[in-house]
């Protein structure tokens, strides 16, 4: 009798995830996974880390090999192999390897080619290293044997800096060039501004607005003439899917370069699945075709693909995204669309920003965070969540995202019953307290102003009230604010002009302690949300 031959093309995590899962559903199957590179099942995650000397051990990075694969699963999985053809009629492959070419047949066919590295087109580009796989890690680490002194990273997204904060452990000058006016897109400027401070005062050049034009010897020439000193050069200006067999074979390809599956991950044509990086997802959000390059999500559908080749009923959900990266110490974690995303969608939309300690401020050791809760406003729907700081942000991240799945509003993170403990948290989470906040929004019980709305409300006769106490005042102010401290507000309130009225403090709780006083004294009144710091930041950016 005939085995039902699957192939899985791409060894690494979705690929990986699939071949092992079908083997663990049905023992029958003859299972092929065909690898272009000479490594599967390896933690890509980890590379910039042991360029940094966090892992220190390369071997650590290899989770698998063929030989090990074969031995618990039963899997033959061929390294050096290259999928050159795909003929969808006849099920069958063309392969390179050794070359020399041959035929493979296939009862079902599993793609999962992941996504490469863009290369911005410009002069002297092929000197420029990338860090993909374990080759590409290789070929770096050889670079940095040669003592170079300083780098240069195109690109500020996650990779950028995850290699800028390694490189920089490695004691090279880095600079890092990024064509937009912020890092890290998927966050919003007055998020990202703090992450931007924080390489800075970690010694990183940041180049914003710039774009590398010519790739020199020892430097690189930027768009507006300046040039940064580069003996190593890294592209990391974002990841493109690796559709090019699919789309040869005559599958739907999407707008964005991703295969076209449906909720099942199958491809447009029968007997043809495709997962991971080179795959299309759909928006959680609002239903469109997205493309997320994330290891979690080419596991799960990795192992979706498995279920549904071996007859399970099952069907992949919308994606949300959820993301974390370290960069410098600092924690930074989204979920969801953004404000620019949601804004740009032409979203009626409310924003949260929070400034908690991660644990009880009384027990040792709390460390600062800033979340921004993203809110449909006519339905309070929560649309996004960022959070930048220390420990515990990636778990409020988390919870969101949770909460986000199973379809609460932002008004029910204020009811969350949340593992409490001083060491751990506070008995009002900084989840619970932005429920608070999308609650009292919601309800009509307060108004905010966002800090890129403060100067059109000021231009309009409204005046800010600086309600912190006046050595704060003195430290840093906003142009213009009157200094009447909280605690002043009640014995003071001759003081404040007949106008509306922006309140703030630090970063908004008393700020809101404030705006119900004088709103129950006949003012007109909103708060600064996330108050002077979210200003601040905001306004830095």
């Amino acid at each position: 009798m005939t085995r039902r031959r699957v192939v899985v093309v791409g060894g690494v995590a979705g690929g990986m995830s699939a071949a092992t899962r079908l083997r663990r559903n049905d023992e029958t199957l003859e299972v092929v996974v065909l690898e272009r590179g000479d490594h599967v099942s390896f933690a890509n995650c980890g590379l910039p880390y042991h360029l940094g000397g966090v892992i220190e051990c390369r071997e650590s990075l290899l989770l698998q090999t063929p030989a090990s694969l074969a031995a618990r699963f039963a899997i033959d999985v061929r390294t050096a192999h290259e999928v050159v053809a795909i003929n969808t009629a006849s099920r069958r492959l063309r392969v390179r390897a050794g070359g020399h070419e041959t035929d493979l047949e296939y009862d079902e066919l599993v793609l999962a080619t992941g996504a490469a590295p863009v290369r911005p087109p410009i002069e002297g580009i092929e000197r420029a290293l990338t860090l993909r796989d374990i080759a590409d890690l290789d070929q770096m680490t050889a670079a940095l044997t040669d003592g170079p002194r300083s780098v240069t990273i195109l690109g500020a997204g996650f990779i950028g800096l995850e290699l800028a904060e390694n490189l920089l452990a490695r004691g090279l000058e880095v600079t890092v060039v990024e064509q937009a006016g912020q890092v890290l897109a998927p966050l919003d400027p007055e998020m990202a501004s703090l992450v931007h401070a924080r390489l800075l005062e970690r010694g990183v050049v940041v180049r914003l607005g710039v774009s590398a034009v010519h790739v020199l010897e020892d430097k690189v020439l930027l768009s507006d003439g300046s040039l940064a000193a580069a003996d190593l050069v890294v592209a990391a200006t974002g990841v493109r899917p690796e559709s090019s067999l699919a789309r040869l074979a005559g599958l739907d390809i999407g707008a964005r370069g991703g295969i076209v599956v449906d909720d099942h991950q199958r491809a447009s044509a029968s007997h043809v699945y495709a997962v991971g990086d080179a795959a299309e997802k759909r928006d959680a959000l609002d239903g469109e075709a997205t493309l997320v390059p994330l290891a979690q999500t080419a596991n799960r559908h990795g192992r979706l693909v498995a279920d549904v080749i071996t007859g399970r009923a099952t069907s992949a959900l919308p994606v949300l995204g959820t993301a974390v990266v370290g960069v410098l110490g600092l924690t930074v974690a989204t979920v969801g669309w953004n404000e620019k995303r949601a804004r740009a969608a032409g979203r009626e939309i409310r924003i949260v920003h929070t400034h908690p300690a991660h644990h009880a401020g009384y027990f040792p050791g709390a460390e600062s965070m800033s979340l921004k809760l993203v809110i449909d406003a006519e339905t309070d729907r929560i649309l996004g969540a960022q959070g930048v700081g220390g420990a515990g942000v990636d778990k409020r991240i988390d919870v969101i995202a949770t909460s986000m799945r199973g379809g609460l509003r932002a008004s029910d993170l204020a009811d969350l019953e949340l593992a409490y403990a001083p060491q751990y948290g506070s008995a009002k989470d900084p989840i619970n307290m932005l429920g608070f906040v999308a609650d009292n929004l919601a309800s009509g019980h307060a108004l905010n102003v966002q800090w890129h709305e403060l100067d059109a409300l000021v231009a309009d006769g409204a005046v800010v009230i600086d309600v912190r106490a006046a050595d704060e005042h003195a430290r840093g102010a906003i142009p213009g604010a009157i200094n009447v401290p909280v605690d002043e507000l009640r014995d003071r309130l001759g003081e404040i002009p007949d106008a509306p009225v922006v309140v703030h403090c630090q970063v908004g709780l008393r700020g809101h302690v404030a705006a119900r006083l004088l709103e129950q004294h006949g003012f007109t009144v909103s708060n600064l949300d996330g108050g002077f710091a979210t200003w601040e930041a905001g306004t830095a950016a």
